[in-house]
């Protein structure tokens, strides 16, 4: 028996009426946005605009930093980076703020809510993002010329690839070892290799009160895109869903707490391409509108 909470559509529920329009805004948390690999700021002005209209006077911030090219910097120069621009807002928040984070800004987020230990967040919804790894042939595998993904693990699992974003979360089943032993990112965040920090980490992790998984199978870039759900491939790449993981089963970050509590929420959602989950109104009426109350 699945011990999370799976659905597949959901009703925007109005849970504050607002007399004027000038009193919306106390009606609604804050809400912050991270953007992708190659994205800026710009990209999110149609989820912008949505959330206008659902949740009129919300505080929204797309947080415009490692914008296009930047976004190929190591992964925890970000999350210093986005925490550092992310928790003045929270500090001007008494009641929280929710977090959507789109693709390895997931990988962002989880970071930033790892390492803060005073983080307000609500709600933590994750956007068709790689949470367990990546490991594919999609069209971001052309930003390493002469590679494809059964070889890419010689360049990534590497001190050079180690300072390339997406080397962070590269996930070959293939070579576990020098995944572990030399990616300095997303073994420490799945508690995969020794990390001194986990406990707490987790314990900071455990904060937010809602952590929503967005994905589907026409995304065409996260791979496997059950990575979205934090599942992710075995040794023979047959997919291993959230609950048979290892991260899961024993609890090192806090997955199974979030199970058990009820507050893991998955989509999954076909027909959409990995580009347009942030424009696609469909996906922000059905999956993520009624979180941000």
């Amino acid at each position: 028996m699945m011990l999370y909470r799976k659905r597949h559509s959901c009703h925007i529920v109005p849970l504050c009426f607002c007399s004027f329009l000038w009193l919306s805004a106390s009606c609604y948390k804050p809400v912050i946005i991270v953007h992708g690999l190659f994205d800026s700021s710009a990209d999110f002005v149609q989820l912008l605009g949505y959330i206008n209209q659902t949740h009129p006077g919300t505080n929204v911030t797309v947080i415009d930093l490692f914008d296009r090219s930047e976004s190929l910097k190591p992964m925890w120069m970000q999350v210093q980076g986005f925490q550092d621009a992310i928790s003045p807002i929270m500090q001007n928040a008494a009641n929280g703020v929710h977090l959507i984070c789109y693709s390895q800004g997931g990988l962002v987020c989880r970071g930033v809510l790892s390492i803060m230990s005073n983080h307000n967040v609500d709600t933590f919804i994750s956007l068709s993002s790689p949470q367990m790894g990546q490991y594919g042939d999609t069209e971001y595998i052309k930003l390493f010329p002469h590679y494809v993904k059964k070889n890419l693990f010689r360049f990534c699992y590497t001190q050079l690839g180690q300072t390339v974003s997406v080397c962070n979360y590269w996930k070959d089943p293939h070579h576990r070892d020098l995944y572990l032993n030399i990616s300095n990112f997303l073994p420490l965040l799945n508690v995969e290799s020794t990390n001194p920090n986990a406990s707490e980490w987790k314990k900071n992790f455990l904060r937010i009160k809602k952590l929503i998984l967005i994905g589907g199978p026409d995304d065409g870039v996260i791979t496997p895109w059950q990575s979205s759900h934090f599942g992710f491939y075995d040794e023979n790449e047959t997919v291993i869903d959230m609950t048979g993981q290892e991260a899961y089963l024993k609890d090192t970050f806090g997955l199974k707490t979030l199970a058990a509590r009820g507050d893991i929420v998955t989509y999954s959602v076909n027909g959409v391409e990995h580009t347009k989950w942030h424009d696609n109104e469909t996906v922000f009426k059905n999956c993520i509108a009624k979180w941000l109350t």
